[in-house]
């Protein structure tokens, strides 16, 4: 279904494009306010923030690419978020949501709590920083529509803030190999750059690549998404060689930064050990390309990018 053309203005109120922003939208009651941590002394004193609101806390885990989020509601933005400043520490940015004519209250945010954290919890794109999940309240049957045409202008707003963890991950391509393809490859003598060697220490390895049928948090150039049909394993130390080939379904985003997520079609198959041997240092800190065609002749690393 194709989506509807829509307009956004965004007002950078003291001229930092990375400070505070205030988002509308044409026809819409509502206000966004995204702004980082760091000014929320001065953002504070907006009125916007006397009001009841919706919001989200933004940030990142260490050890991991998927972006983490709370979403929350209050009757009084300024209170609630005085005590996240101090108790909650993974937060670096927020954006809220409030209704310019003053037309949202505790139900109307609270139901919107509900819908963004239930829209998350199916989305599956970030770390959800709620400890709970809230329950949906009960509305009338106009109150319930009022919230949902809110969310309705909310829901476009989020990706251009950089909030993609809402909406349920779209392929970018969708190679579609199996095992024939795999074995069809093993055959011919292309070398065509088809298969991409991602460096996996034990725990991801076994947790994700074998466990999940998947490996995420892969940058991969625009050029080559279309191409890559496969994914090998290279085990690093004390493995230290490549062990594990397996077709790709589909490619899709992962987390916020340009980087991917890769789909097997079928479980990952092992094979002869390539080993790093005599390869340069550093040679596999990174994904690198290679053909299927390399990957079944190789008898060492170096072999598998040569030319």
């Amino acid at each position: 279904m194709k989506s509807d053309p829509y307009t956004i203005r965004i007002f950078v109120p003291d001229g930092d494009p990375e400070g505070v922003r205030i988002i509308d939208r044409m026809n819409w009651t509502g206000v966004g306010i995204a702004f980082p941590r760091s000014k929320w002394a001065d953002t504070k004193r907006r009125p916007e923030f006397t009001r009841p609101g919706v919001y989200f806390l933004v940030g990142y885990r260490e050890e991991d690419e998927l972006p983490a989020l709370y979403i929350g509601q209050t009757d009084t933005l300024v209170d609630r978020f005085d005590l996240h400043i101090n108790k909650k520490d993974f937060w670096d940015w927020a954006i809220v949501f409030v209704s310019g004519s003053g037309g949202l209250n505790r139900a109307h945010v609270t139901w919107l709590e509900y819908a963004l954290v239930e829209r998350a919890k199916r989305a599956k794109r970030c770390h959800l920083e709620n400890g709970n999940s809230p329950q949906e309240p009960s509305l009338t049957e106009a109150e319930k529509a009022d919230c949902q045409a809110f969310l309705k202008e909310m829901l476009p707003i989020l990706p251009l803030m950089n909030i993609h963890a809402l909406e349920e991950a779209k392929p970018v391509a969708t190679p579609k190999a199996d095992s024939a393809d795999m074995q069809a490859a093993a055959k011919g003598s292309t070398h065509a750059l088809d298969t991409i060697v991602v460096p996996a220490q034990e725990e991801g390895f076994k947790r994700v690549f074998l466990g999940e049928d998947a490996w995420h948090a892969i940058r991969i150039g625009g050029g080559k998404l279309d191409k890559i049909k496969f994914i090998a394993a290279y085990q690093t130390a004390p493995v230290s060689a490549v062990t594990h080939v397996a077709p790709v379904k589909s490619i899709e985003p992962y987390g916020d930064s340009g980087k991917y997520k890769l789909i097997f079609s079928e479980k990952a198959k092992a094979i002869t050990p390539i080993p790093f041997k005599d390869a340069p240092t550093g040679l596999m800190q990174g994904p690198r390309y290679t053909s299927f065609d390399k990957l079944q002749k190789a008898k060492k690393v170096a072999e598998l990018f040569e030319g």
